[in-house]
């Protein structure tokens, strides 16, 4: 990457970032993993927990949550799409996580709701940055770049070993789209992205995906109490 493209980068950061005055009661919660590993069963239920408690809330997934980044997503998952180099994927993730993020996460998070995506730019990282090889100094600056700043407040790391996620692949019965059909080795990369990523930020929870649905959900709901507990403070 180029150190113009760089500066240019940091330019657009600089101008954009702006979530430190974002409102006290605002929360931006995101779940990573693999694929199959649970996700989007977790931010459903603590979807339902927080609704429960009398929270306004906002449910995304990525790719996708605009106009324009719905039709991104389908050039992504398109498995007929053959010959995509791993930079242009990159930013076509960015693209469709600008869009997102300027359109509807932050206006979410200043009118003071609870924020909850399934994948944020640490998807990038893991699957692009070490599943596919692009420079994670390219990733970092891309990523800065695409969101203006924005950083979960909370993020949780469903982990699986890889033979579970291949069992659960294979019993879904699902035709796979195209960044589901990588290789055992890829996904080994990813998981190890996403562990090294977990470790390093104090922002990640890394919970077992083994454990049953109601456990994974109750140590997600004791972590989100934490965060309001310290909120309040």
């Amino acid at each position: 990457m180029s150190l113009l493209f760089a500066k240019l980068c940091e330019f657009v950061y600089f101008a954009n970032s702006s979530n430190k005055s974002l409102p006290a009661h605002s929360m931006f919660i995101t779940f990573e993993g693999l694929d199959y590993s649970g996700k989007s069963t977790q931010v459903k239920l603590l979807a339902d927990a927080l609704k429960h408690a009398h929270h306004n809330i906002l449910v995304l997934r990525e790719p996708g949550g605009t106009e324009i980044g719905e039709k991104i997503r389908a050039i992504l998952l398109d498995k007929n799409i053959t010959g995509m180099t791993n930079v242009s994927e990159l930013f076509l993730f960015s693209a469709s996580r600008s869009q997102l993020v300027e359109e509807v996460i932050k206006p979410a998070l200043e009118g003071n709701l609870v924020v909850l995506c399934d994948r944020f730019y640490d998807s990038l990282t893991a699957y692009q940055g070490w599943g596919k090889g692009v420079s994670l100094e390219a990733v970092r600056v891309i990523n800065q770049c695409a969101t203006g700043g924005l950083v979960p407040d909370l993020s949780f790391f469903l982990d699986l070993p890889i033979e579970e996620v291949e069992r659960r692949m294979h019993r879904s019965h699902a035709a796979r789209d195209r960044m589901e059909s990588n290789g055992r080795s890829f996904y080994e990369r990813v998981r190890e992205g996403y562990l090294n990523l977990a470790k390093s930020e104090k922002r990640f929870h890394i919970i077992n995906g083994m454990e049953s649905i109601e456990t994974i959900q109750e140590t997600v709901w004791n972590a989100v109490l934490e965060l309001l507990e310290h909120r309040k403070k």
